[in-house]
């Protein structure tokens, strides 16, 4: 199926320091990719994989699941380190769950953790995914919940329920094992977030073995807010967790 403009995979940069951007349940690189960029610019080498079953159609995404996407962020994280001196990870949302994932079965290869809104468990209405899965293929949207009129995730418009009945098993799994996450995290959340919910963030804060873990509330997004009004903060802040932790 056709892959969308919008959704392909960004790789540039040539740096000795390497950045992973893990992209969201039904969004796409394009949610990360002006991130990207401004973190290129500072002279980083940045990947930006598509995940499966994401920029074509929701159909497609509930052929998939997330080892499918799991894997697929492996393979970019083991190709960053093979070229750089040190991989940092970004995660919107369920990619911050699989950053995490990464992080728990490569502890001493991650150095650092920028999550945004991130996702390891979801509203009440999101356990209902694995019995809804059985009786229809596709619920409302969950993207775009942005505060800037301007922007656009370009996100599914329908849910794909039995991909997302896959994302909680992988919430499962991440949550069991935060404690094995032992790098630096910095983690951006808003404030008034439609889609997850604050409890998400405060579990992982709770349960990782992280010496630095520091939360930043972001007052003028909504869940994807690497687009949103307060991107530049993320950009920025990001960058200089980055340069503190270089070595």
């Amino acid at each position: 199926m056709q892959v969308s403009d919008f959704a392909r995979p960004y790789h540039a940069g040539t740096g000795p320091v390497g950045v992973l951007f893990c992209h969201g349940f039904t969004g796409s690189p394009w949610s990360l990719l002006e991130w990207a960029k401004f973190t290129e610019a500072a002279g980083h080498r940045v990947a930006v994989p598509r995940l499966p079953g994401h920029g074509t159609s929701w159909q497609e995404m509930n052929l998939t699941g997330w080892q499918d996407w799991y894997s697929c962020v492996e393979r970019e994280f083991l190709s960053l380190r093979a070229q750089c001196q040190q991989v940092f990870i970004t995660g919107l949302s369920m990619g911050g769950a699989l950053a995490l994932r990464l992080a728990e079965h490569y502890p001493d290869d991650v150095a650092g953790l920028v999550l945004v809104n991130p996702a390891v468990m979801g509203q009440f209405k999101t356990n209902f995914a694995p019995f809804l899965s059985k009786l229809m293929a596709s619920a409302s949207a969950v993207g775009s919940d942005l505060k800037d009129p301007t922007a656009d995730e370009f996100a599914y418009d329908r849910t794909p329920l039995k991909a997302a009945a896959s994302m909680l098993r992988v919430w499962v799994d991440v949550r069991a094992c935060l404690d094995l996450v032992s790098c630096p995290l910095l983690v951006y959340r808003s404030a008034e977030d439609h889609v997850v919910p604050a409890s998400s963030t405060a579990f992982i804060m709770s349960h990782v073995s992280s010496e630095e873990r520091i939360e930043r509330i972001l007052l003028n997004s909504y869940h994807v807010a690497t687009m949103d009004h307060d991107k530049e903060t993320v950009f920025r802040g990001s960058l200089e967790f980055f340069d503190e932790h270089r070595r």
